[in-house]
């Protein structure tokens, strides 16, 4: 169908947000009802005079959304039940369906990424902020160090040799604002406009995001069982400047980089001059085995970056993270650190500290293992009992559940959120690859014995009922 709508290049909001708010304009005003078909991209490229790349960018972003859907057999289409039209929230919410409620009173079941916080240790940590406040000193009351504090930056670096089988010294950790910081510190550094990156897909959303607003050209890799397929990605892009790599745990299939590809992505990066992103934003939480090495263990050309958050061990409102970098990077980080942020807050930095150094760290990470271990069992359960399929993986704190016969997924996550639930839609995480229809569902924060009450209030809210 011939679209209405014209581009202007003198904009500061890039060709592909365009296209993607004329799209969204057409779709929330009632003339593209759900099930119309949208053009190919190579016709609607033709259309507006710009690259494919462009067309599939903004598709992407619509897809995330959950405005448009893309199935090998209809095409792109608008989502919902066909000839009926649909609404779009005016803010697109960012992560989570949930999220485009005014506030929310407390997290909400289902939500990737959260950890258990029913169970986390308030008293001890309390003790921990207390003490960090008695044993402040004037200078500390100054402007942080964008670096982090030290003693974190030690106690990091030798977690991360104990425990992720990471060698490095303090001076190549940097304290950050948790994920996104050290993707901001990655992307300033090593990614110029234009620059290929290696993405794997289906992946997470906002790494993507952010690399775009970098202007990297973003190359999605497809992801299978044995973790990115780094064969395709060096047909696609051999001179990739950027891998950004789930290697542990894959966001979201829960697939592990296999031994020989992981070999393989090392050497291309030797070989191409390349770097490696690697994200271990859940390694600590395996249940099958001891948690799987780091990427970074294996790294002997110093090619990798390793990037690790508190915010799934710890609690996501702390917004601390780090970042390991190469030897001879350091410096052009720290340059970088200085410029883009004023640092993170030192009591906090200095309460975490203390909880890795007195051995509370390594005993919650100890115990939330068993305890998510129950909680991820009892979800999978009640959900298979109900007909569901569940798709576990042999780590990580989210559960992948696809359900037979029902809508798009996109459609169900909208119905649990209006229901009070917050799961995520598998196909919104894609880019060029499908990886079929499904909801991610977080069990880390669910209590083993809430399993049964939330899967009953899921299937009733998306109308799912064993075929």
């Amino acid at each position: 169908m011939p679209l209405s709508f014209t581009l202007d290049p003198t904009e500061p909001e890039p060709l592909f947000r365009q296209i993607a708010s004329g799209l969204r304009a057409a779709i929330t005003g009632g003339r593209m009802v759900a099930g119309t078909r949208l053009p190919s991209v190579r016709a609607l490229a033709a259309q507006l005079s710009v690259a494919t790349g462009t067309v599939e960018d903004a598709y992407a972003l619509l897809r995330a959304e959950g405005a448009i859907l893309t199935r090998p057999s209809a095409g792109t289409v608008v989502c919902g039940s066909a000839g009926t039209r649909i609404e779009l929230p005016e803010h697109t919410p960012f992560m989570f369906p949930a999220e485009s409620a005014v506030e929310k009173a407390a997290p909400l079941p289902l939500q990737i990424g959260l950890p258990a916080l029913d169970e986390f240790p308030i008293k001890a940590w309390s003790k921990l902020m207390v003490h960090a406040v008695r044993g402040l000193r004037a200078e500390q009351l100054a402007d942080p160090d964008p670096c982090g504090l030290p003693e974190l930056r030690r106690e990091v670096a030798a977690y991360l040799g104990r425990a992720r089988g990471v060698a490095c010294t303090p001076e190549q950790v940097l304290i950050t604002a948790g994920y996104q910081g050290a993707l901001a510190l990655v992307r300033s550094v090593l990614v110029k406009p234009g620059d290929p990156v290696w993405i794997e897909d289906p992946g997470y959303l906002p790494a993507r995001q952010a690399l775009e607003a970098a202007g990297a050209r973003i190359v999605p890799v497809r992801v299978d069982r044995d973790g990115m397929r780094v064969a395709a990605a060096k047909l696609a892009a051999p001179r990739a400047r950027l891998a950004v790599v789930t290697p542990t745990h894959h966001y979201p299939s829960g697939a592990a980089l296999s031994l020989p590809r992981r070999m393989e992505l090392l050497a291309w990066a030797e070989e191409a001059g390349a770097r490696v992103l690697e994200d271990d934003y859940d390694g600590e939480f395996r249940y099958a085995g001891r948690p799987l090495p780091a990427l970074k263990s294996l790294d002997r050309g110093q090619r990798v970056l390793y990037a690790g958050s508190f915010s799934k061990v710890l609690f996501p409102a702390l917004r601390l993270g780090y970042l390991v970098v190469p030897p001879e990077l350091a410096a052009a980080f720290v340059r970088a650190a200085r410029l883009l942020t004023a640092g993170q807050p030192p009591l906090e930095q200095s309460a975490v500290a203390a909880f890795i150094a007195s051995g509370q760290f390594a005993r919650h990470i100890k115990r939330m293992r068993t305890l998510y271990a129950d909680r991820r069992q009892a979800l999978a359960a009640a959900l298979e009992a109900d007909g569901a399929t569940v798709e576990k993986s042999p780590g990580g704190m989210h559960l992948l559940a696809r359900f037979p016969g029902a809508e798009d997924d996109s459609v169900l996550a909208k119905r649990a959120a209006a229901a009070g639930l917050a799961p995520t839609a598998l196909s919104g995480l894609t880019m060029a690859h499908d990886c079929g229809q499904g909801l991610l569902l977080g069990f880390a924060n669910i209590a083993a014995s809430d399993a049964e009450t939330v899967v009953t209030r899921l299937l009733a809210a998306i109308g799912f009922s064993r075929p």
